[in-house]
C-alpha cells in the first residue's frame, strides 16, 4: 500500500531533477501531477485496483507515461526511472529544497562544487562558512539557509493532515470494512482537525477485538509491530507515521474518544470538574464510586459535567468549558454555533491555467458546481509573479471575455466572478492599477516577496495595500507555509485592526500546509468583528476537496456561519465588500 503522499514526493523530486538538467516543460508536468494526487480524495492504490492505466490516465494531467510509473510504484514500491535518475545526481532533492530559498539548480550547483548530498552535508558546509564564496550565494544567503534548516528541524516528526489524511481514510475504510468491526472511529489530533499530527489514534467496537488486532498488524504498508495484544496494536508505517488500534467496550466508547481525542488540557479540566462533583473520569467511564454514571457517548459525559458538548475542533481549554458550561446554565456567552462542513457557497481564490493552475476556467467552474458550490472568484496572478505567467492589464481583460463566454454556458446554474490575487508590492502599492480592480468583481491582494522587511515595514506594507478602497480580501495573511516557512514577521493585531477599520475581510487559506489565517488569528477576528473567507486556493480541480481543512479552521477558531462572508449567496456576498 503506498500513499498518495508517497507517489506525490516521488513525482515531485522527478521534476526537480529533471529541472536539474534543464529539460524543458516535463518538470512542469511532473509536478503538476504530484499536486493533484496530493489533492485526490481517493487513494492512488485504490484507483488503479479499479481500474488499471486507464483509470490513472483519468487522473487529470497524467499520460501513458507517468500512469506506467504510478503503476509501477503501486506494484513493487520502486521506481527505476527514479531511481536512475537519483544515482546519476545522488542527492535528496526533497529536503534539501524544503529549505526556502532553495531550488533544483542551487542544489545541484551545491553538489557540483561542495559535495553536498543531504541537509546534514548542507549544514556543515554553511557552519564552516564554504557556502558564502559561492556564484550565486553570499552571506546573507548563507544565513537563510541555517534559519531554513532551523525551520525544518522544529517542525519535523510531524505530518500536514491535508496531504495524510487519504491514507487514514484508507486505512479507516479498511477496518470498517472487516466482518469483526461495528464502529471504527479516528481520535486524536486528526478528530481534532489540528493543522499536522504527529501520529493516530483509531478506536474501535468489534465481536472479535482480536481478529481486528491481528488484521491491523499485518495491513500492508506497516514496516514494524510496536504491540500486540487482544484489543490493542500499535504500528510505524512505511512513510514513517505511528498508529495505535484500541478496541473498546461499547459502554466505555464516549468515555475513550473522549479520552483519546484530548487535548490533553481539555481532559484535565474536565477531570478536575469531575473530582470536583465527587465523580471519576477515565477513558472507561465517569464513575461515581464503582457505578458508572456515563461512557457510552460523549455527549453522556457532558451532560452529566454540568457542560454543553463541545466540538471537538474547539478542545483546547482556551475557554471552550466555561463557555459550554454558561450555554448549559442557559447564561450569556455560550458556545457558537460553529461553521458547517457543508456550509460554504463558493471559492473566492482559484488559479486556473492561465497562470499557474493546471485547468482551464470552464472545467474548474464545473468541478465547483458537482461539488454543490454555487460561485467561484477566478484569482489568477498579477504581472510582478513572472515565473507564474502572471496578468498584465491586457491579459485580465482578455481573461474577463473567457469568463463572459462561461458564465454564458452556464446559463444562470453557476457564476464565474472576475477577480486577482494582485501582488503587494514592496511599498504596499499594487500590481495592477485602480482603474482596473475597479472592474473587477472581488479583489484579492497577497504578499509574495519581500518576505524578510523589518516587523514595522512588513506591517505597514499591509495596511496601506488593504486600505486601497478597491482591495476586498487578504490572501493567506501572514504567508507561512508549514513545515517550508515560517510566517513573515509582522504585527497581526494591527492588520486585524485595519481590516476592521476598512472593512476588508481576511482569508483562510484551505491549502493544507498554509492554513493561513492560525485559529488563533481567527478567534482574534471573531472577538473584533472582522469576516472572514475560506478559500481552497485551487491549482487544480481536485483542490476543490481542500475547503474542508480551510472549515475546519475557521471552526478551531470559533468561527459561526455569519463570520464567513463566502456562505451566503453570491450577490449577498458582493453586497457586504467594500464596493
Amino acid at each position: 500500500m503506498i500513499s498518495n503522499e508517497e507517489v506525490a514526493k516521488i513525482l515531485r523530486s522527478i521534476s526537480e531533477y529533471l529541472e536539474m538538467e534543464e529539460v524543458a516543460f516535463k518538470p512542469r508536468a511532473y509536478e503538476k501531477v504530484a499536486d493533484v494526487i496530493e489533492g485526490l480524495e481517493e487513494g492512488v492504490s485504490d484507483i488503479y485496483k479499479r481500474g488499471g492505466l486507464k483509470e490513472l490516465e483519468d487522473i487529470p494531467g497524467v499520460g501513458i507515461s507517468i500512469a506506467e510509473k504510478i503503476e509501477e510504484l503501486i506494484k513493487t514500491g520502486r521506481l527505476k526511472y527514479y531511481e536512475t535518475l537519483k544515482k546519476k545526481t545522488p542527492v535528496d532533492v526533497h529536503a534539501l529544497t524544503k529549505v526556502e530559498g532553495l531550488g533544483p539548480k542551487q542544489v545541484l550547483k551545491l553538489y557540483k562544487k561542495l559535495k553536498i548530498k543531504s541537509l546534514k552535508d548542507l549544514e556543515k558546509a554553511a557552519q564552516k562558512g564554504k557556502i558564502r564564496d559561492l556564484e550565486g550565494f553570499g552571506r546573507k544567503s548563507e544565513e537563510n539557509i541555517l534559519k531554513g534548516i532551523g525551520f525544518l528541524k522544529r517542525s519535523g516528526g510531524r505530518f500536514v493532515l491535508g496531504f495524510t489524511e487519504p491514507l487514514i481514510k484508507e486505512i479507516e475504510s479498511r477496518l470498517r470494512d472487516l466482518r469483526a468491526t461495528e464502529k471504527v472511529v479516528v481520535a486524536g489530533s486528526v478528530r481534532r482537525r489540528k493543522e499536522t499530527i504527529g501520529d493516530i489514534d483509531i478506536l474501535a467496537i468489534a465481536k472479535n477485538p482480536k481478529s481486528v488486532i491481528d488484521y491491523f498488524v499485518s495491513m500492508s504498508g506497516v514496516v514494524r509491530v510496536y504491540a500486540k495484544g487482544n484489543t490493542k496494536g500499535a504500528v510505524k508505517l512505511k512513510n514513517g507515521l505511528d498508529v495505535d488500534l484500541r478496541v473498546v467496550q461499547k459502554r466505555s466508547y464516549g468515555a475513550a474518544l473522549n479520552y483519546f481525542t484530548g487535548s490533553k488540557d481539555h481532559n484535565v479540566a474536565l477531570r478536575e470538574i469531575a473530582i470536583k462533583k465527587g465523580y471519576k473520569l477515565n477513558e472507561y467511564g465517569l464513575f461515581r464510586g464503582k457505578k458508572q454514571i456515563a461512557g457510552e457517548t460523549e455527549e453522556g459525559i457532558y451532560k452529566a459535567l454540568g457542560l454543553d458538548y463541545i466540538e471537538p475542533e474547539m478542545r483546547e481549554n482556551l475557554g471552550e468549558i466555561e463557555a459550554a458550561l454558561r450555554q448549559a446554565q442557559g447564561k450569556p456567552g455560550g458556545l457558537p454555533k460553529l461553521v458547517g462542513y457543508k456550509d460554504l457557497k463558493g471559492d473566492l481564490q482559484v488559479q486556473t491555467n492561465w497562470t499557474d493552475g493546471n485547468a482551464s476556467i470552464e472545467a474548474m467552474a464545473r468541478v465547483a458546481m458537482d461539488k454543490g458550490l454555487k460561485y467561484i472568484a477566478v484569482t489568477d496572478h498579477t504581472k510582478r509573479l513572472a515565473m507564474t505567467n502572471g496578468l498584465d492589464e491586457k491579459r485580465i481583460k482578455r481573461q474577463w471575455k473567457e469568463i463572459d463566454a462561461v458564465n454564458r454556458k452556464l446559463r444562470g446554474k453557476f457564476k464565474v466572478l472576475k477577480s486577482t490575487e494582485c501582488d503587494i508590492l514592496k511599498d504596499g502599492s499594487l500590481d495592477l492599477p485602480d482603474k482596473i480592480l475597479a472592474k473587477l468583481d472581488v479583489v484579492g491582494v497577497a504578499v509574495h516577496s519581500h518576505f524578510n522587511l523589518s516587523y514595522g515595514e512588513q506591517t505597514e506594507r499591509i495596511k496601506r495595500a488593504i486600505s486601497n478602497p478597491y482591495v476586498d480580501i487578504l490572501f493567506h495573511p501572514t504567508g507561512r507555509i508549514i513545515q517550508r516557512r515560517d510566517a513573515y514577521e509582522v504585527d497581526m493585531e494591527e492588520i486585524i485592526k485595519t481590516a476592521k477599520r476598512t472593512g476588508t475581510v481576511l482569508e483562510i487559506d484551505a491549502y493544507p500546509d498554509r492554513l493561513d489565517l492560525k485559529a488563533e488569528y481567527v478567534r482574534r477576528c471573531m472577538e473584533v468583528g472582522v469576516k472572514v473567507a475560506i478559500d481552497s486556493d485551487a491549482h487544480a480541480p481536485q483542490h476543490f476537496g481542500y475547503l474542508e481543512y480551510g472549515i475546519a479552521q475557521a471552526r478551531r477558531g470559533w468561527a459561526s456561519k455569519k463570520d464567513v462572508i463566502n456562505t451566503r449567496p453570491v450577490n449577498e456576498m458582493l453586497s457586504i465588500l467594500k464596493k
